[in-house]
């Protein structure tokens, strides 16, 4: 949460201090002109401003609520960029204004003073409005790439307090700040922030779908950095810098850096000081025309008006132009429809939403917690879901609406599904569903999969076999080639290593969580004779771990006719199989010194294509497109996978170059990011 206040800290530090002087400069101006009687206008167009800003920070938030994925998307990224574009624009004219600053104030409410109350009103209102604007959209865009808006809106009120403190400190001419070099300095770590807000906004555009080279990345150092760290969440919070950047990210960010930057700091060295004597003269001569234009003002008798009118105004109309622009806008708050779940009352509530993202408040009035779903009641396909809804709770459900036809059903625990009378949407575009799958769907995967595991043990029970009678006769160069084998083996039945329950311990487990390691008697299997091939151990000394091995093989391929095998593990392997790849083979993590960790994750692929090959046409009858993308990302991995296997031999991962490592990371992460749907996509739902 702090690493995400610092930006906005630093906005509401910079802004609120630009804005408090502007309003101290104004009322200063009016005390020393004797105008005393026209500070309530001035304040009167300082809360307008306050109003307008609050107002335009509702339309921004309530605005992208209603839209879908994609176009919030491409929302926050447009409105990132203009806030970059306003960020650079504000630190320019402050860098070239702070020194003149007061000046200029100072003619503006001499101006004012003479055009009567509207005119202060004004002036103070676009003053100070100004940077309202600007600081509501920064924070709203910083709070977006946050993902939360709790640290920026902290940051950011503790910025205003300490602005607040400090005008008021050189107001009563407590303090002295140079303020040149105050927004100088603050100006360059703003155009740093500014850079990383530019690249996160060209990346929501590339989400979007507004922009191309989404899958196009500069680097991915996802698996060398870890972003859940303390310095990774700093460095993303402060500067939006991630570990995995496109190529349009990081050249918006390397160019708006050097051309940005390189402006400024040229600007700073030929700012030169005002000469003091044209300073004094233009003071005196802005003093002399106050003083005429408050005794002019204090000539005209003002009009009688209640006093609370005006500033009631400026307050009113632009929150009624922010409900007007949100109304209009087709968002509803949350929790528009209250809609009860029971199964004597499935549905109660529920009216044609409007077409667009829409929240759904969804009540258990029932004694049973209950599943339920916003289905299309003729294909029984799925815009949204909750499970677990327990007797007497409410929750939110989020969907995106379009035209057709949409109902409820509600599943309680124990009981039948029931479903509501349906309602008819009208206008908006197609919305994609999930076709729902059930148990019975995944049994026919499921049977192919559990022969394709029963032939591949038979096979590691062989093939176990034989490196122990490697080991047996002493032949260590033999037992390492057999080793390879038998361990490729196993690591292509990957989707079944939850149905293995404790022999997957035995047969492939590591030393993490042994107290003794690698000398720990419960360090067992292939990892546990890797370990003694490849670190010198005798034949005498691998005897029992290599037999223990062919004995758990033996022992596994018997129990797994027998084992439970959840269907639902299917989908989920799809995907998780790989991130074990990720985790432990590309980094080396599980290695004990073979060096054949690319042949291991070679494996894993080739498990991983058989689990979608049986899964293959429910995929294909709910996502074609997803097949095509999922089958390119396996065809790159495989051929960098192949490019580090020569002959019989691997290339260990720490002997990879950076380049090539780098480009088998990102492969293998673009891969997990395909198959992240496949697991919601097949996932066992009631409403089938």
């Amino acid at each position: 949460m702090w690493d995400d206040a610092f930006p906005s800290f630093l906005i509401g530090l910079r802004e609120g201090l630009e804005a408090g002087l502007i309003v101290s400069v104004l009322v200063a101006t009016l005390v020393r002109a004797g105008a005393k009687s026209r500070l309530p206008q001035v304040w009167t167009g300082v809360l307008g401003a306050i109003a307008l800003s609050l107002s335009f920070g509702a339309v921004l938030t309530f605005t992208a609520a209603s839209l879908s994925a994609t176009a919030q998307e491409a929302f926050g990224g447009t409105l990132s960029v203009i806030a970059v574009a306003f960020v650079t624009a504000m630190v320019f004219w402050m860098r070239r204004s702070a020194r003149n600053l007061s000046g200029e104030i100072r003619e503006k409410v001499t101006s004012a003073l003479a055009m009567g109350t509207g005119m202060l009103i004004v002036t103070s209102f676009l003053a100070v409005g100004r940077e309202g604007l600007e600081t509501a959209l920064f924070l709203w865009t910083t709070a977006r790439a946050a993902g939360e808006s709790a640290g920026p809106m902290i940051g950011a009120g503790i910025g205003l307090v300490i602005a607040a403190g400090l005008c008021w400190g050189l107001y009563r001419r407590v303090l002295k700040i140079n303020l040149t070099k105050f927004f100088t300095a603050t100006g360059v770590v703003l155009i740093v922030i500014a850079a990383g807000v530019l690249g996160y906004g060209l990346r929501d555009l590339q989400e979007g779908g507004v922009l191309p080279g989404k899958a196009a990345f500069a680097f991915d150092l996802s698996q060398n950095i870890d972003a859940g760290s303390w310095y990774g969440t700093l460095v993303q919070g402060v500067f939006n810098l991630t570990p995995s950047m496109t190529w349009l990210q990081v050249v918006a960010y390397v160019a708006y850096l050097a051309v940005v930057m390189t402006l400024f700091v040229r600007g700073v060295r030929g700012t030169r000081p005002a000469k003091a004597g044209a300073e004094a003269k233009t003071e005196a001569k802005t003093e002399a025309v106050q003083d005429k234009t408050s005794d002019e003002a204090a000539e005209k008798a003002p009009r009688r008006r209640p006093a609370w009118l005006v500033p009631a105004a400026v307050v009113a109309v632009p929150a009624v132009a922010a409900g007007a622009v949100v109304a209009f806008s087709g968002s509803k708050p949350a929790g528009a429809q209250t809609v009860a779940v029971s199964e004597k009352e499935c549905g109660k509530g529920f009216t044609a939403p409007q077409p667009g993202r829409q929240t759904f408040q969804m009540h258990n009035t029932g004694d049973k917690a209950s599943e339920v779903y916003l289905v299309d009641p003729a294909t029984n396909s799925v815009y949204g879901e909750i499970e677990g809804l327990a007797p007497g709770t409410t929750r939110d459900l989020v969907a995106t609406v379009g035209g057709g036809e949409y109902a409820w059903r509600c599943v309680p625990t124990g009981g039948k599904a029931v479903t509501s009378a349906p309602v008819r949407v009208s206008g908006g575009g197609n919305v994609k569903a999930v076709k729902p799958v059930s148990e019975e769907d995944l049994a026919g995967p499921l049977k192919a999969y559990k022969d394709y595991v029963a032939k591949g043990l038979a096979t590691l029970t062989d093939q176990t076999g034989k490196l122990s009678d490697d080991i047996q006769h002493g032949d260590l160069d033999a037992a390492r080639t057999d080793w390879l084998t038998a361990h490729r083996t196993y690591s292509s039945l990957g989707a079944a290593y939850g149905t293995f329950e404790d022999f997957d311990k035995k047969i492939n487990g590591r030393t993490a969580g042994l107290p003794d390691g690698v000398r720990d008697k419960n360090f067992t299997g292939f990892h546990r004779v890797e370990y003694g091939l490849w670190h010198g151990e005798s034949a005498d000394d691998l005897r029992g771990p290599a037999q223990q091995l062919q004995q758990d093989a033996q022992g596994l391929q018997k129990a797994f006719p027998t084992q439970d095998f959840d269907p639902s593990d299917l989908p989920l392997r799809t995907h998780e199989i790989l991130e074990n790849t990720l985790q432990f083979e590309l980094t080396g993590a599980a290695d004990q010194g073979s060096g054949t960790m690319l042949a291991t994750a070679d494996a894993n692929l080739a498990g991983t294509r058989e689990l979608l090959d049986v899964l293959r046409p429910l995929i294909a009858a709910r996502s074609p497109q997803l097949l095509t993308t999922v089958n390119g990302d396996i065809d790159r991995e495989q051929k960098l996978l192949d490019a580090a296997h020569h002959d019989s031999a691997w290339t260990p991962v720490d002997k990879l170059d950076t380049a090539t490592r780098d480009r088998l990371n990102g492969a293998t992460g673009q891969l997990l990011e395909d198959l992240a749907p496949i697991p919601d996509l097949l996932e066992i739902r009631k409403s089938a």
